[in-house]
């Protein structure tokens, strides 16, 4: 329940601090006192969008701050899920600075506005008059009979695996359009890479090749230069290995003169081994290097499939290439195995169809079997409030699809005249009616506490006497099972209330600001009479004020 509201330089508000009880309470004020920036503070801290104009001061920050007495069970899911500490009495922060920033807190920890308003949508539901079209909408109307029935955590298990349901319907249509529409670029890609297998492509084949096409396309040019290399080194009179013998003898000799000389031999002797070495591989070379055309053709049409294989798929480098034909291996293959993955979608697909269908029969179940107390318990309070003919049903009817809330459709129907069968609410109710009728709704509805605090702002216009004083008995009744706030013109009602606030303008010292006061039993009695006699204190309307003041007690 809401505790305290406090705020802060808030539209016509500087400073207040208003505290609030558990039960019915009821909040009256003239029209333009500040009833409903009361209400637009107590939504702003909730979560809802905020007005960057809402400032009283512009140069000052606007706070709200709300504390609320929670139930660990209820909240649990909340807590965890948002990763924080969880304390019975909670509280709600949100501030506007001057440069129009919002920030968000719970228990002093920062969060964001989303996560404000789904906690808010939990603590408080604000119904004005307006709101009584919500009736109208089917899927409040569904919302409504799952309260009733307790359905909450059976709606959360069924909505993960209507989750994973229509992930899995998602994932096996894809495939199936991908078996159907990629038949033709399949075939083509496997065309693709059959010429790249059949190619038989190796690692580092391509610089290999591309080195034994130069080597022949130059063959006369490098036999040539063999047979000088040769020569040059061993083969002619004046090679190198024989100039090296005679540069030895001429060193031999002259040690005779010069013992130092010794060294060098050594030296002649280790570049002549090293020289016979190069030249017998060089005759080797010549020996095993053959040049016939039929390899050079060979060796040609090797690199022209491997340039061609290039140009065809778009790619400058051999390496490229390689990568080409893995992909299209994966491609080719995922493609070859897409039956076999859309038996396995289609049997995870039916596994979890079977356990939704279970968990959709267990909400229809629950939702028929609150229907006909629902029906009858809504049914006596409209006719307490001038509809003795009134009839409320709800039909539920089975979808042929699964829906993120079962296979329901919920409507309600409503006759407010005997002998006509009750029909779509959405056509049949005029607006007092459909104020009347969610009164009644929610007064059952309250019976499972649905949300722990129910704010009213004005749902009795359009009301008066013996109806005002029901609407008044049902709201106190409702305030045994949950708290109750109505802001209201009617004096039948807020003399039934527990609590009795009072909101007014303050114009001291040239300025307009909205206060509001909890009343005495004698400042509620004046006030009540005021209301009676249209702001006319008489000593009858005192006396009526008193009477009415005392029934509600």
């Amino acid at each position: 329940m809401l505790k305290h509201l406090t705020i802060g330089n808030y539209a016509l508000i500087d400073s207040l601090s208003i505290s609030f009880d558990n039960g019915f309470s009821a909040i009256t004020g003239e029209t333009g006192a500040g009833k409903s920036i009361l209400l637009g503070a107590l939504g702003f801290v909730l979560g809802d969008r905020s007005d960057s104009n809402i400032m009283l001061d512009e140069t000052k920050k606007c706070t709200v701050e709300a504390t609320f007495i929670v139930d660990n069970e209820r909240f649990k899911s909340f807590f965890e899920d948002n990763d924080l500490d969880f304390e019975e009495e909670l509280i709600l922060r949100r501030e506007l600075t001057p440069t129009k920033k919002t920030r968000a807190f719970i228990n002093d920890t920062p969060v964001t506005v989303q996560q404000l308003k789904e906690l808010g949508n939990q603590l408080v539901d604000i119904h004005s008059q307006h709101d009584s079209l919500l009736l109208t909408n089917a899927d409040f109307q569904l919302r409504i009979v799952d309260d009733a029935a307790n359905n909450a955590t059976l709606l959360i298990d069924y909505q993960k695996v209507y989750n994973s349901f229509v992930t899995l319907r998602n994932e096996l249509k894809n495939l199936r359009e991908m078996s159907q529409k990629n038949v033709a670029e399949n075939d083509y890609l496997a065309f693709q890479l059959d010429e790249l297998v059949k190619a038989d492509l190796q690692e580092g084949e391509y610089e290999d090749v591309s080195q034994r096409l130069e080597l022949l396309e130059n063959a006369e040019e490098v036999k040539t230069l063999l047979a000088q290399s040769l020569s040059t080194l061993s083969e002619s009179e004046y090679s190198i290995l024989n100039q090296l013998n005679d540069l030895k003898s001429k060193v031999d000799h002259l040690r005779r003169y010069l013992p130092q000389a010794e060294q060098y031999l050594e030296r002649i002797d280790s570049t002549k081994i090293e020289l016979k070495d190069i030249a017998q591989d060089l005759d080797n070379l010549q020996d095993s290097t053959q040049f016939d055309v039929e390899s050079l053709n060979e060796i040609q049409e090797r690199y022209d499939l491997i340039q061609r294989l290039m140009l065809k798929h778009h790619v400058q480098n051999y390496e490229d290439l390689l990568a080409i034909r893995e992909e299209l291996h994966q491609k080719v293959g995922a493609f070859a195995n897409i039956d076999e993955e859309i038996a396995k979608k289609e049997l995870q697909l039916r596994s979890c169809e079977k356990e939704l269908a279970k968990l959709a029969d267990n909400l229809s179940e629950k939702r028929r079997k609150v229907k006909v107390s629902f029906e009858k318990a809504v049914t006596e309070i409209i006719r307490q409030l001038k509809m003795p003919h009134g009839i409320f049903e709800i039909e539920i009817a089975e979808c042929s699809e699964f829906s993120v809330s079962g296979k329901d459709r919920v409507r309600f129907l409503f006759s407010a005249n005997k002998g006509i069968a009750p029909d779509d609410m959405s056509r049949v109710a005029s607006g007092g009616e459909l104020s009347r009728l969610m009164l009644a709704i929610k007064s059952v509805a309250a019976e499972n506490a649905y949300i722990p605090t129910l704010i009213f702002d004005e749902i009795d216009t359009g009301v008066s006497g013996e109806v005002a004083s029901k609407l008044g008995d049902i709201m106190q009744k409702m305030g045994e099972s949950l708290q109750i706030i109505s802001i209201t013109h009617l004096p039948q009602i807020a003399s039934k209330a527990k609590n009795h606030f009072f909101v007014y303008k303050d114009e001291n010292n040239e300025k307009t600001r909205s206060c509001i006061r909890q009343l005495s039993h004698d400042e509620r009695v004046t006030e009540i009479a005021k209301m009676l006699s249209n702001d006319k204190i008489t000593p009858e309307a005192i006396k009526a004020a008193e009477v009415l003041c005392r029934r509600g007690e």
